[in-house]
């Protein structure tokens, strides 16, 4: 994998190689900038040889204009972007709020990045110019990658090093050594990019540059109109707020910081977005909702657990997620023991989540088969193979107690053998990189361990990630070209293809049943 950014005007492809200052773009191994960084590429006029042109422009607006003068702030903002490139030439843009203050609030990083990136698309600017976010709203790994999926080559988080600027005297215990500053930002931009590295592999993106721009989200929560205008592209199954509702909210938080409230005067609220807090954001999972859980499974105790059914199921005060919304039809009269299919019967359908060998260890994939063998059901190898001792007979002839009856095939370098195939009730092609426990999608090179590259077919000490789309599938075609060798090479089994809950996904459905395949995989969406 790699998180090396090129930032600056893209070559035209059709272009010849000569083309002098057209063909030159900035590279740097990873997109978090440091304040030095940054300043670097500002200046890079004065001090480079002429190919790059650099031009900042602030986000911010008026504090006075309101939530109203949003819409008209980025608007503006989107018209000096398109006239840095078309009638200066300038070829990085950097979008700042460094002059955010109690008389200037800014538009949201994001927002800011996704409409001028969407501009540009639109005026046929996009590829004349670089575009570095400079912005202190960036603190943690979804901001960097929301800001890099929506056209940000590189991101500057100043308010993140102000506060580990700010940490090593606090941090001071005894004789225990402080990392000095040049360390503490060395170690949290090694974080980002670790995170980063995680996100992209969820997807199969194994580069950053193939990730910026990509905008491979669903938006939750976010008025169809809003999302058109400002993050053209981007699917969104479920309506919410809308600009003006966006500005309102922004406005609060700048009143809050800046006003004379006395509750914020000493610090803003913690938030609580991660965390309990008392004085912050609402969970479903809190002090008393967990206790209750735990009173009722130690004590077995029914009415407890009634207690703690209500508080997760019924959300009649506040709203903590999508299923809140629903409203369930309780009933009293009993159901007729007669009508209900037998817990022996259910179970033998039921099968586990596709979890590899590497992401979860050999003794919990292990056991999982087993428990589903005991059930009756089935358990997934996930893509990362089976060891052969796990598939074979035992002593006796019976069948092998570890033995997963759902096999998957990703890559031939993720453990698919004929021997591994022949030894499966159901073949499951993985099409895409899902939401799974685990590694999601990647494995650490420090983690694959020699029996985890044998199993997998692979080099310890090499990192894994899951490419898409799987198997060199790129048309329905090769789809079922893969489905008819793995009939041959296993007629009993059923084959499976595993698709991703996305908009669109029942033409997908459509050209797999048409490919042959004998039944297809959709799990939810993450956030469902």
């Amino acid at each position: 994998m790699s998180l090396l950014s090129l930032i600056g005007p893209r070559p035209n492809l059709l272009g010849s190689v000569d083309d002098g200052h057209h063909n030159m773009r900035l590279t740097v191994p990873q997109p978090i900038l440091t304040n030095n960084e940054l300043e670097r590429i500002r200046q890079i006029e004065d001090h480079g040889n002429g190919a790059f042109r650099t031009r900042t422009l602030d986000i911010c607006f008026a504090a006075a204009d309101g939530a109203d003068g949003m819409a008209g702030a980025i608007d503006r903002l989107c018209a000096e972007a398109e006239y840095a490139v078309r009638q200066r030439g300038d070829n990085i843009l950097i979008l700042s709020d460094r002059r955010m203050d109690a008389e200037h609030m800014a538009i949201p990083a994001l927002l800011a990045t996704s409409a001028v990136h969407h501009h540009l698309i639109r005026r046929g600017l996009r590829t004349e110019t670089g575009l570095v976010v400079e912005t202190g709203a960036c603190l943690e790994v979804h901001h960097a990658a929301t800001l890099a999926g929506y056209g940000a080559e590189a991101i500057n988080p100043y308010i993140a090093f102000d506060t580990i600027a700010s940490l090593p005297p606090r941090l001071a215990n005894g004789d225990q050594p402080v990392p000095g500053f040049e360390q503490a930002q060395s170690r949290y931009i090694a974080a980002l990019g670790a995170g980063l590295k995680k996100v992209m592999s969820k997807m199969g993106i194994s580069t950053y540059q193939s990730y910026c721009g990509a905008q491979i989200f669903d938006a939750v929560g976010l008025s169809a109109d809003f999302v058109d205008t400002y993050f053209t592209g981007t699917a969104t199954a479920v309506e919410g707020v809308g600009l003006a509702q966006i500005a309102a909210e922004t406005r609060r938080w700048h009143e809050n910081a800046y006003g004379d409230n006395p509750l914020y005067r000493r610090q803003l609220d913690a938030g609580g977005d991660y965390a309990y807090r008392v004085r912050g954001e609402a969970h479903v999972w809190n002090p008393d909702t967990i206790a209750k859980l735990q009173h009722a499974t130690r004590s077995n105790d029914p009415e407890t657990f009634e207690a703690f059914s209500r508080a997760i199921d019924r959300q009649d005060k506040k709203l903590f997620n999508l299923r809140g919304l629903f409203e369930f039809k309780w009933s009293d009269a009993p159901l007729c023991v007669d009508e209900v299919e037998p817990a022996a019967n259910l179970v033998r359908r039921f099968s586990t989540g596709a979890m590899s060998f590497g992401s979860i260890s050999r003794e919990a994939h292990s056991t999982l088969a087993r428990a589903m063998n005991r059930l009756g059901g089935k358990s997934n190898t996930g893509e990362g193979g089976e060891e052969a001792s796990r598939y074979a007979p035992l002593a006796d002839g019976s069948a092998n107690p570890e033995r997963s009856a759902i096999k998957q095939v990703a890559s031939g370098r993720f453990g698919v053998t004929a021997e591994y195939l022949v030894n499966a009730d159901d073949l499951q092609i993985k099409m895409a990189q899902g939401a799974k426990p685990g590694e999601g999608g990647q494995i650490p090179g420090h983690k694959v361990s020699e029996q985890i590259a044998r199993v997998r077919h692979s080099t310890p000490g090499v990192g894994l990630i899951s490419p898409p789309p799987h198997h060199d599938i790129y048309s329905i075609e090769d789809l079922a070209q893969l489905i008819h060798d793995l009939k041959n090479v296993n007629p009993r089994a059923r084959i499976s293809v595993k698709l991703v809950s996305e908009i669109g996904v029942g033409t997908v459905a459509a050209g797999v049943s048409k490919a042959h395949a004998d039944h297809a995989a959709i799990p939810p969406p993450a956030w469902a």
